[in-house]
């Protein structure tokens, strides 16, 4: 949720500092700021964007080899100066960035103030760094001591970098439940929530784990847990290039990760389908492959876009597997005390990997006994290092806080988890798994065909950028779609947008249709198409104006609806994957010309690490 970015070593931290966090623009964020640690502490932040924070900073002390930086995603307090990141602690000995909540900081917050200490934010994390320093004076302990035994009394989630004005030359982090990397360089340490800070320094990170504290100096790194036990640090490799985290010259990182999709669902099911089209290879499931298809129940697990994903996947699972499968939010499963038996299969869907409502479903479901499968895009990220197997998406850094190319990757996975279930269950004769396996190989240049379309979406955008409303249909395959349409649209343009099963718009939606309502219809060639031509001309006896997604060639609704969106022919199953792009399209323009920040939309973040 918020950004975090710190560094030890020989660099000018400022210049580290800041374009740090710019790398982290894209999670979310509503005040900034920096504190540059050398004989001497100078805090520098302000509420608003990191260019608000560079020109306030102008003309100030910033020299020195060891700070952090912070973006503010805003729960305890409103944005402001005051609250924004870091907090100086009231003896001014403690510095301290805060990625989380600190659940019970109103108890700790009133024994702190009984005891004389004073508070000048509303921000739980002000309680926490005025614990730390207070645990430090009264104990006369170290910082790290005083680090651990803080933490040891706080409930709840938090992503942390601590300086002590009393040991200069040295960081202290510490992760439960919200993201945190260390950089490995040459004499020099970067911390970050994320690695897109990291990648232009060093490939070489150490994802740290719950409860893990790192006391990071200019000598060296040690880690160990909140209960003092000694670690061993694992040093992983980044496999992401500068490249893949800036724009590439395009206008936003929403429209490149778009006009990216032939490449990432390429890269999704490279190596993945063999070379004759006669099978499919999923290392990551090789282990577990035959409980998933001896199964009984899948449960899919997500949030937002990734629950869309996994509604296609209930689809795929029943239609080519043949397994009941159930979709949850994750942010209501775990509170309303779910069934969850020992051969049940619970698959957890996070493009970041650090979703947290996805990972406390994960823990849960391993709790009850289930197999945890994953399908994450993020390599090193928290849920792949829980669960018991899965699948890589390799779709490359989604910077973009509207996801797009995550959904369409999340997408691939399961349909290619499906079909393979489905073949080994005998379900699938040879010859249809061939053609699915065709089919599926044929997507990335059906959706750079859909692209060089993009005109033509720009156009209608142009026509009901200033719609207040919009209702998206879809049926089967395609129901998902419509919720995921709806979604982007109302996240980055800010139009109320609602999506349904087309049936389901007898049943109350219905009666907002008048001539000012546009209705977004994804209406493909399939076993329902008839059905939603119903769905069409109902909308249309009542003047509703109909923006209808279709497959080439089709004359039927071309002739009822005001627009139509042509998108190639392919397998019913694979519909999603093509519809979903002039969808995508559709709100990228209405939002641009609406003036919306497209990559940065109010009040949202890329990664909700925090309930």
């Amino acid at each position: 949720m918020c950004g975090i970015v710190g560094y030890i070593g020989y660099r000018d931290v400022y210049n580290v500092l800041i374009n740090g966090l710019k790398r982290l623009e894209y999670r979310g964020y509503d005040s900034a700021g920096i504190a540059v640690i050398n004989k001497e502490s100078h805090i520098y932040k302000c509420k608003g964007k990191v260019a608000d924070l560079e020109r306030f900073i102008q003309g100030k002390v910033v020299s020195g080899t060891l700070g952090m930086g912070h973006t503010r995603w805003a729960t305890h307090g409103e944005p402001n100066d005051i609250n924004a990141h870091p907090h100086e602690s009231y003896n001014k000995k403690f510095i301290l960035i805060h990625n989380g909540i600190i659940e019970n900081y109103a108890r700790l917050k009133e024994k702190l103030e009984h005891r004389g200490v004073k508070f000048i934010s509303e921000t739980d994390s002000e309680v926490l760094v005025n614990l730390i320093a207070y645990i430090h004076e009264k104990g006369n302990t170290s910082a790290e001591i005083a680090v651990r035994l803080a933490l040891s009394k706080v409930v709840g989630a938090y992503g942390l970098v601590i300086a002590c004005t009393d040991e200069p030359d040295k960081l202290i982090a510490a992760r439960k439940g919200s993201p945190l990397v260390i950089g490995v360089g040459n004499n020099e340490y970067f911390l970050a929530s994320d690695a897109t800070p990291i990648v232009e320094y060093t490939k070489s990170v150490i994802y740290l784990n719950d409860d893990d504290v790192a006391i990071v100096s200019r000598d060296g790194l040690v880690l160990k847990t909140v209960r003092n036990n000694m670690q061993t640090p694992r040093i992983h490799q980044l496999d992401i290039d500068i490249g893949e985290i800036d724009k590439g010259g395009y206008a936003h990182f929403m429209l490149k990760e778009i006009f990216e999709q032939p490449q990432s669902i390429l890269d999704t099911f490279r190596g993945r389908v063999a070379q004759d089209l006669n099978d499919l290879h999923l290392g990551g499931l090789f282990q577990v492959i035959d409980k998933l298809v001896e199964a009984k129940r899948i449960i899919i697990v997500g949030c937002g876009t990734s629950w869309h994903a996994g509604l296609v996947g209930e689809y795929l699972f029943e239609d080519l597997a043949r397994i009941p499968v159930e979709v949850e939010y994750a942010s209501e499963f775990r509170y309303r005390n779910p069934i969850i038996k020992p051969d049940d299969i619970v698959i957890a869907i996070s493009q970041s990997g650090e979703t947290a409502d996805t990972l406390a479903a994960v823990r849960l479901a391993k709790q009850a006994g289930a197999l945890v499968l994953g399908i994450c895009n993020v390599v090193g990220s928290s849920i792949p290092r829980e669960t018991d197997a899965g699948v890589y998406t390799h779709a490359g850094p989604e910077i973009g806080v509207a996801s797009t190319k995550a959904f369409t990757a999340q997408v691939t996975v399961l349909a290619m988890m499906a079909m393979l279930i489905g073949r080994k269950k005998d379900l699938l004769s040879e010859m249809q798994f061939r053609s699915y396996i065709r089919s599926l190989t044929e997507i990335p240049s059906k959706i750079e065909k859909i692209l060089t379309m993009d005109g033509e979406f720009r156009r209608i955008a142009s026509l009901y950028k200033d719609s207040n409303n919009f209702i998206y249909l879809g049926r089967g395959y395609l129901f998902p779609v419509a919720l995921e349409g709806a979604l982007k649209l109302k996240e980055i343009s800010y139009i109320h947008a609602e999506g349904y099963p087309a049936a389901e718009m007898k049943h109350g939606p219905i009666a907002l249709i008048d001539h000012k309502m546009p209705v977004v219809v994804v209406a493909t060639k399939d076993s329902s198409y008839e059905k939603i031509v119903s769905n069409v001309q109902e909308v249309k006896a009542r003047n509703g104006i109909v923006i209808a997604v279709v497959t080439e060639g089709d004359t039927v609704i071309k002739n009822i609806a005001d627009h139509v969106l042509e998108i190639p022919a392919t397998d019913t199953l694979f519909s999603p994957l093509l519809a979903v792009i002039p969808l995508q399209l559709l709100s990228y323009h209405i939002a641009v010309m609406r003036g919306c920040n497209v990559d940065q939309p109010r009040n949202l973040a890329k990664s909700v690490t925090v309930e």
